[in-house]
This record gives C-alpha cells, sequence and structure tokens, in this order.
C-alpha cells in the first residue's frame, strides 16, 4: 500500500475537476416511456445550458429530438418542468426563447404549434380522440398577475385554444382518463403552495371537447394531493399527505382508498410539473419510489392486496418513475454512482443504465460515503443531516489538525438532499474539506409536520438547524471550531446569510443567487411564490415588522465574516439587485467580501464556464479566508476589504 502524504486540509489535490463538473456532467430529468421508446430531458452545461430532448429506440440508439437552435424549456411557473410530449415518432416541446410549443419529426424544422405571443405552455398531454393538446397555460399578456388556466390546443387547426378549466389561481397535472371520457388534473388558490393544500377534481368530457361538472375527489386546506395518474383499466390513482406522509390512494367508485400506510413520501414538493413517483405495470401492479428514513427506494405495489414488495437496486435516490410492458424507467443515483437513466426488467431485476449523468469516473479512495446524522436543535426537536468526512488515498493530514466544515444549505426550502452522488460535496470531500448536508426543519422527506416546522419560521428554524448541525460536529471533535463556512443557492443562499446576520457560529459564508431583503422578494418576485412568504414568514404587507426583522439587509451590523455571492443578472426569482444591495453594505463596513457577476444567467447557473466559477471561487475564496493554498489553478477572485497575503 502506498503511503499517503502529510498535507494540510483544503490542500490536497484531487482528481474531481470543476473544469470535469462543469462540461462533463449533464442534468437529467423527466424521463417518459412510450412503448418501446424511452425518453427523456437533458440539460447540457457545454452546451449554454441548452436542454434537449433524447428519445432512445429499439435499437438502442440515442437520438436528439431537439434541433440545434432551440431549448426545451417552458417558464410557467419560471421554475418549468412538463417541457416535452412524446407523439409516436415525433415531439411536442416548448422552447424557451419565445415559449411557443414545437412539433419536430427528427428531420427539417420544427414546426410550430401555437402562435407567437405572451402565453406559456407547461405539462400538456394528447388528446387523440379530439387531435389536440391539454394543456397548463399561463397567459402574460395582460398587465398584473398571470392568468393561469387549462386550455385545448388544436395543433392540426386554424382555431384558436379554448378554455377548459379558470378562475383559481394555479393548475397542474391535467391527466385524461385512458377512455378519454374524462379529465383530472389539480388548482390551488393564493397563498397556498401546492404541498400546503392542492385538490384534485375530476370532471367529464363532453362529445364536444369541453368539460362538464367537476367534482372534487381530495384535497384543500390542510391536505395536499400530488401526482395523479390514470391506471389502465381507467382508475384514479395519487398521492395524499392526508395521514402527515405522502401516501398512496386511489379514487374508485366515488370513494378514496388508501393504498399505502406508511411513515414514508411517496411524492415530494411539486416546484416543477410532472414529477413522477410511481407508473402503471398493469392495472393492478403499481411500480413506486419512495422516500424513507433519508433514503430512496423502490417497491412494486399490488393494489388488490396492499402489499409492497420491496425491489432490490444499487440506489438510495431514485425518481421520475415510469412503468409498462414489464419493465421500468426511471432517474436514480448512489453514493458511489452518479444519477443516471435506468431501464429495469421487472420479471428478472436485471438493471441497464441508458444514460449517466456524467462518464467521469473517480476511485473509491476520492469518494467520501454520507453518514447520516441526526442532532438536537431549538424546541428540543431533532433534525437531520448527512455529514461526509474528507476522504482521499493519497493525502492525509497532520494529526494534530482537524478539517474546516462547510454546512451545505439545500434551496427550495421545502427541498432535500439525499446521499446521492453529489460531485460538489465530492469536490470538497477529496480536498480535505468535510461537508455536512443538512436537511433542516421544513424539508421534505419527513413527513408534513416536519415539513411545516418552517412555517411562520422562515430564518430561524432552518438557521437553527445548521447551525446546531455544526456544533454537533464540533463537539464530536470532528471539525474545526475556527474554520467553519456555510453556503447555499436560492432559498439555501437565504438561510446562509440569515445565518451569518443573526448567528455567530460560522466564521465565512457563501450566497449563490440568496435572497437577503424579503420584503423585496415579496414584492419583486414571479406569481408562483409571490405569496408563499405569508406561510414561511406572515401576511404582508400585514407583518412588515417581521420582514424587516428576518432580512439580513437590514442588520449589518451582525455580520462580522467575510461573505461571497455568485449572482445570475437575468434572475426573476431573486432580483441582482438583492445581492448588490448586500455586497454595497458590506463594502461599505469594511467587511470583506467578493462579488461574481454571470450574465445571461438565471435563477441557478447552466453554462459550464460560470458553474465552474462559482465552484473554483468558492474554493479560492475559502482558501483566502482558513488559510490554506488549493492545489488547483484557480483564477484569483477580488476579495474587497481582504488584507494579508
Amino acid at each position: 500500500m502506498t503511503q499517503r502524504q502529510v498535507a494540510p486540509y483544503g490542500s490536497w489535490k484531487s482528481p474531481i475537476q470543476a473544469r470535469q463538473i462543469a462540461a462533463g456532467t449533464v442534468r437529467l430529468s423527466e424521463v417518459m416511456l412510450d412503448g418501446e421508446w424511452v425518453w427523456w430531458l437533458e440539460l447540457r452545461p457545454a452546451e449554454g445550458g441548452r436542454c434537449v430532448v433524447v428519445r432512445l429506440g429499439p435499437d438502442g440508439r440515442p437520438v436528439d429530438m431537439t434541433p440545434v437552435g432551440f431549448n426545451t424549456r417552458t417558464r410557467v411557473h419560471e421554475y418549468g418542468g412538463g417541457s416535452y410530449l412524446p407523439c409516436g415518432n415525433a415531439v411536442v416541446f416548448a422552447n424557451f426563447a419565445d415559449q411557443r410549443l414545437y412539433r419536430y419529426t427528427g428531420e427539417g424544422e420544427p414546426t410550430p404549434v401555437t402562435p407567437a405571443g405572451d402565453v406559456r405552455y407547461a405539462d400538456f398531454v394528447c388528446d387523440k380522440p379530439r387531435s389536440r393538446l391539454i394543456s397548463v397555460c399561463e397567459d402574460h399578456s395582460a398587465r398584473g398577475e398571470a392568468v393561469n388556466t387549462i386550455a385545448a390546443i388544436y395543433p392540426h387547426e386554424s382555431r384558436p385554444a379554448e378554455t377548459l378549466v379558470s378562475g383559481n389561481d394555479f393548475y397542474s397535472s391535467p391527466r385524461l382518463s385512458p377512455d378519454g371520457a374524462q379529465l383530472a388534473w389539480l388548482t390551488w388558490n393564493h397563498p397556498d403552495m401546492p404541498w400546503d393544500a392542492a385538490e384534485l377534481r375530476v370532471a367529464p368530457v363532453r362529445e364536444d371537447g369541453s368539460l362538464g361538472e367537476a367534482a372534487r375527489v381530495a384535497g384543500g386546506t390542510g391536505e395536499s394531493i400530488a401526482q395523479p395518474r390514470w391506471s389502465p383499466d381507467g382508475v384514479l390513482h395519487f398521492a395524499s399527505d392526508r395521514t402527515n406522509w405522502w401516501n398512496l390512494c386511489r379514487w374508485r367508485d366515488g370513494k378514496v382508498e388508501p393504498l399505502t400506510r406508511m411513515e414514508a413520501e411517496f411524492a415530494s414538493p411539486a416546484w416543477v410539473f410532472r414529477m413522477s413517483n410511481y407508473g402503471f405495470d398493469g392495472p393492478d401492479t403499481v411500480i413506486c419510489a419512495y422516500f424513507q428514513s433519508g433514503l430512496g427506494r423502490l417497491a412494486r405495489l399490488d393494489t388488490r392486496t396492499g402489499a409492497l414488495e420491496p425491489i432490490e437496486t444499487p440506489y438510495n435516490a431514485i425518481g421520475s418513475v415510469r412503468a409498462g410492458g414489464g419493465r421500468a424507467v426511471f432517474i436514480a443515483a448512489a453514493a458511489d454512482r452518479p444519477p443516471a437513466v435506468v431501464r429495469m426488467d421487472l420479471a428478472t431485476g436485471r438493471i441497464e443504465e441508458l444514460r449517466r449523468a456524467t462518464e467521469l469516473s473517480y476511485e473509491a479512495g476520492y469518494v467520501s460515503p454520507p453518514e447520516p446524522v441526526e442532532f438536537a436543535t431549538a424546541g428540543g426537536l431533532t433534525a437531520h443531516g448527512l455529514f461526509y468526512a474528507p476522504a482521499s488515498k493519497d493525502y492525509a493530514a497532520p494529526t494534530d489538525e482537524t478539517p474546516p466544515l462547510v454546512v451545505m444549505v439545500h434551496g427550495g426550502p421545502t427541498s432535500a438532499t439525499t446521499g446521492a452522488f453529489n460531485p460538489r460535496i465530492q469536490f470538497y470531500t477529496s480536498r480535505g474539506i468535510a461537508v455536512l448536508d443538512v436537511n433542516y426543519g421544513g424539508s421534505s422527506g419527513y413527513g408534513r409536520a416536519y415539513r411545516n416546522r418552517l412555517r411562520g419560521q422562515w430564518g430561524v428554524v432552518d438557521v437553527d438547524d445548521c447551525c446546531n448541525g455544526a456544533r454537533h460536529l464540533i463537539g464530536r471533535g470532528l471539525v474545526d471550531p475556527r474554520r467553519v463556512a456555510i453556503t447555499g443557492g436560492s432559498a439555501g443562499g437565504y438561510t446562509t446569510l440569515a445565518a451569518l446576520a443573526f448567528r455567530d457560529v460560522f466564521k465565512a459564508g457563501a450566497s449563490h443567487f440568496g435572497v437577503s431583503d424579503c420584503e423585496a422578494l415579496a414584492k419583486e418576485t414571479h406569481k408562483f411564490e409571490s405569496r408563499y412568504l405569508d406561510g414561511l414568514i406572515g401576511p404582508y404587507p400585514q407583518r412588515r415588522d417581521l420582514y424587516v426583522e428576518r432580512s439580513p439587509i437590514h442588520h449589518l451590523d451582525g455580520f462580522n465574516c467575510p461573505i461571497a455571492f455568485f449572482q445570475g443578472l437575468e434572475d426573476r426569482i431573486v432580483p441582482p439587485n438583492q445581492a448588490q444591495m448586500m455586497v454595497d453594505a458590506l463594502r461599505a463596513k469594511g467587511i470583506p467580501v467578493a462579488y461574481v457577476e454571470f450574465p445571461g444567467e438565471q435563477h441557478g447557473f447552466r453554462k459550464a464556464d460560470n458553474i465552474r466559477r462559482a465552484l473554483e471561487g468558492e474554493l479560492y475564496f475559502l482558501g483566502r479566508i482558513f488559510g490554506f493554498a488549493p492545489a488547483d489553478e484557480i483564477e484569483p477572485l477580488d476579495i474587497e476589504n481582504l488584507t494579508g497575503p
């Protein structure tokens, strides 16, 4: 065995490079199964963040179904999802630049399906008997708030779109029964988010294509319905959290019947359209993914008996599930396996990875496995996270040194971190820097009550949990209390700034497109989230006092450590003026601060060069602040007000 070189934490040379992570990794989503064809969507940083529909046929050859010059991405709710639909050998997709729908056969030029204008489309389904699409529509043509509806689109006729459902603030998941006789959908109103109180409704489809009187099946105040889907024999299934956990149910003979009764989540917050945790391999067999005790699992549910049979896989994070014809297709990952589009033979259990998010591979000696941790937090409660210790087969640290810690805060804030391979985490751990990935109160995967811990407490519960997670590791002697940093993007960026403003645990921080002014966010953000803060903080402007109290921009006296900001200049969700206000204030106060702007980027970075710059820039920043020299050649970051080498 080769003796490891002794070097300070943070200075280890690693094969996990930011440039490879940025350019060599795609983001996989929206798996679809259409007979023998498997479809999925790839976000490609190496192509400027372009999203491309990929079709895999029986010959095993993947074919791009988004031509050069087009970008498959819808802006409904700004976060999108549900951006394409297979139609035989063709595809209908939403093009990002003009938000029109196009039909493409793989040859020639795409044909426009919808007219130019200010209407956006998402989550569309095919109504074959009537030669039309049924779609969620978001109309921005008038002044004021956008108008959301469900409408029928006639791609082969000159007739305009027809509104089928309207009157509520939001709609999603239009799903047509197999015989075309019924339409199901989800709806909710301000100030709720879909994970707070989404209703499931069903209406008959008349001969002329209009809808009859709608009936409410389930959902409403205190209950969130997610992922409605019809079985092959026309029974409506869905997930409901009425038991505190999103469990599977069905609607049969006018009654709701629970199919699972577990302390597990068979759905997750619908930040994007067309999320899918289950599919049907026949009328009575459901192939489903669920999240339990921090891990993702796959199972086979017999709806006749209620038996749930685990399906063994090498993965611990599974989603975008589709099934049929004795096969299941899904996106899955594990601690030592990057995300992949996976096809499984349900009879034999044989799996085949059709497309990996990255072809980069790393020896086990450079990959840090996650250690689930539970720790005491405020109010006598327990919070959760995943700890990653430094790992390198080439290096060891001096015996008298403990590693720096980076606490990572996921966005959402109702999202969740999993144990799936995360190259950003391994980028740090393979260089000798420990990471704590926190599932603070408010995160999904632990039931509605855990998710609701954040109601009215954003900037309090999440901050307490991140601080107490760091204290837990410090108390165990695993990390250096003098070199503890916090970083996050979007809502995670807000938690980062709030932790730095209101607590004294962290010695440095990095905010990626994070919120600094809650009041400005309430005034300026898009429709989908325009009332989100009512539940997280309080109604605005009635409780403006809380917005000021929770906004880091109003508490500059609390900042006493260096901060780096990374911001897209076309971000509509967190406008760049929020980052600029913070930078100007910290600069004036004399606190070390770095600010990196990315022209052309929106909420989250999609271009390879910018992803690399943000990752390397954060490492460089922490190295300067914590006194270690990364082995990488990194373009220096301009850190104002920083004295010394």
